[in-house]
């Protein structure tokens, strides 16, 4: 693991180059047995707990978080995948996936928290005689120009869902340009179009019922424990880069100790929370972990000074980077508390 991390580290800032997508990056994963850690024993995986996955995660995103997201969108789909109750897909789809040759990715926000104000499905699904017609929008799909298949979520008239893994060259599947980010786009997040798509009864995933993604350990719930981690981890370096810095300059020394209790306190109780010893709410952890990696980041940034500004510091990329957690799967009560922090008024009660 702290090879791969070194490796990650090294490359990261190369992902700041437009067109950028870390395919060297995942081959390295791959390599390592990451996809392996999400997958059990019986498939060929290593059948890691949850508590073990965070700390990966913890590691990784500390390293480079561009890759991290990119990996949990790609392991949320093999999750999906292995839990499938389509068991000829699942074990035709599952050797590929963990050896890094096929690449699968999630295309499932507008079932939770993408779109729902527009009162239809984004992405509507109807029966055909031998598997269903899709058609809609899927707008935030992440390595979708470099995609094989896409675990694709689909809603019907009655609300009741579907999950397809969506080969990627069929009729009437589009994928535009990928959409500029302020940060992480590398990671190559675009919409995804279907215009009358034949999926066949082959193809499903599970489904039709309610609620599609409460079913199975996929990583796509949303505000759920993947999305604090990566912001913790990004913390961590926020936090480590200020210390460096606080060794010779006693002005960063009390702050860098308040971050360090904070992050390390953080960690702490999120390895609480995945290992089933939970004291606070997934919403709360969420929450903290969006201040702290908003002020940590924005720390180290005035650590750097001046050179923290110019472009190709770490510093200035993390500050960019944690902007992103305010918009990911952002539950509505956490970006509430956090708008409330950031305004300097009491959070609703």
């Amino acid at each position: 693991m702290a090879e791969l991390c070194l490796k990650l580290g090294e490359m990261s800032e190369k992902l700041e180059t437009p067109g950028s997508w870390p395919g060297e990056q995942l081959q390295l994963c791959a390599e390592a047995g990451v996809f392996e850690w999400f997958v059990s024993e019986e498939f060929g995986g290593q059948g890691w707990d949850d508590a073990d996955i965070t700390r990966g995660y913890l590691a990784l995103s500390g390293t480079c978080l561009t890759t991290t997201f990119v990996l949990t969108q790609l392991t949320g789909a093999v999750r999906r995948i292995q839990s499938s109750e389509n068991l000829p897909l699942r074990d035709r789809m599952l050797p590929d996936l963990l050896r890094g040759e096929h690449i699968s990715t999630l295309g499932v926000s507008h079932l939770t928290t993408s779109r729902r104000h527009l009162g239809r499905p984004a992405m509507g699904a109807v029966e055909a005689e031998d598997g269903y017609i899709i058609e809609g929008l899927s707008a935030w799909v992440t390595g979708a120009p470099f995609a094989d298949s896409i675990v694709m979520g689909a809603e019907m008239e009655d609300g009741r869902q579907i999950l397809v893994a969506l080969p990627i060259d069929l009729p009437g599947v589009r994928r535009p340009e990928a959409t500029q980010l302020v940060a992480l786009t590398a990671s190559l997040t675009s919409s995804v179009h279907c215009d009358g798509v034949h999926v066949l009864d082959k193809q499903v995933l599970a489904g039709p019922r309610e609620a599609v993604l409460s079913q199975g350990r996929g990583g796509a719930g949303t505000g759920g424990l993947q999305t604090t981690t990566l912001a913790i981890g990004l913390a961590e370096s926020a936090v480590a880069f200020t210390e460096r810095e606080a060794k010779n300059r006693k002005e960063l020394l009390k702050p860098s100790q308040a971050l360090r209790h904070e992050v390390d306190t953080l960690q702490a109780e999120l390895l609480d929370a995945t290992s089933g010893s939970r004291q606070l709410t997934t919403a709360m952890l969420r929450a903290r972990a969006n201040s702290l990696v908003l002020r940590a980041t924005q720390v180290s940034l005035a650590a750097a000074k001046g050179t923290g500004y110019a472009a190709g510091h770490p510093a200035g990329r993390w500050c960019r980077e944690a902007l992103f957690f305010l918009v990911w799967s952002c539950p509505q009560e956490v970006i509430a508390e956090n708008l409330c922090e950031l305004a300097g008024v009491a959070p609703p009660s």
